[in-house]
């Protein structure tokens, strides 16, 4: 499924620079770090919205872990967040957020919108990818960048 006009692609949303695997992780606050380093390494926040991020869960419990293994760490759109994108910690071990339900979790997707209704294209193609439990599987065994990438651009119809 690929974006509409004016939308945002999964791929603009999620440069290759914003992409980890095998990323070390002690805790739930080092993962979500994680995931928030790499928006901050991709002009897409500052490290005050990292800090927001984990706030959020302190504050609200870990909600943000949405499914098996896959927490959506994110916080409200704030000055801290520079432009709308994604980021993928791959954790190289799993980590308890406290979700009874889902945890542990292996993947921390991060999300920083610049408001409430930007990313909500990207949003929503990303959450159908991620319910494609084939599709996931492949995800969640990629060991570079480049191949989590290129799953998603298949999976976008892209020739990027």
């Amino acid at each position: 499924m690929t974006a509409q006009p004016g939308e945002l692609s999964l791929l603009d949303a999620l440069p290759e620079e914003a992409v980890a695997v095998g990323v070390p992780a002690a805790d739930w606050r080092s993962a979500v770090r994680a995931a928030g380093d790499l928006l901050v390494a991709t002009g897409r926040a500052t490290d005050g919205y990292t800090d927001e991020m984990i706030q959020t869960v302190v504050e609200h419990g870990p909600y943000i872990v949405i499914a098996p293994g896959l927490a959506l760490a994110h916080s409200r759109p704030s000055p801290s967040v520079l432009r709308t994108g994604l980021s993928w910690a791959g954790l190289a071990a799993p980590v308890e957020f406290g979700s009874a339900a889902n945890d542990p979790v292996r993947l921390v997707i991060g999300l920083a919108a610049v408001d409430h209704d930007a990313h909500s294209g990207a949003l929503a193609r990303l959450a159908r990818m991620l319910a494609d439990a084939d599709r996931m599987g492949a995800l969640r065994e990629a060991t570079s960048a480049a191949g989590v990438r290129r799953l998603i651009s298949e999976y976008e119809g892209s020739t990027q």
